[in-house]
């Protein structure tokens, strides 16, 4: 079982983008998604999975309690 982690784009640098976890920053591949600064992504071993909404986003980190 594999655990995705939210996190918000910050910079992007070709495929390589900064992001926020809400606790702290970390560079990640972008992969396959399209994502943008300021789009939250689901992170998977250091790469972002799928673009998700800030709603979305937002409701999980609440829940862990990390934003």
């Amino acid at each position: 079982m594999c655990l995705a982690i939210p996190a918000k784009v910050l910079t992007i640098k070709d495929k390589q983008a900064k992001v926020d976890f809400g606790n702290m920053q970390k560079e990640i591949n972008l992969g396959v998604t399209k994502a943008r600064v300021g789009d939250y992504v689901l992170v998977s071993s250091g790469f972002a999975v799928e673009i998700i909404s800030e709603k979305d986003a937002l409701k999980i980190l609440k829940e862990w309690k990390i934003k």
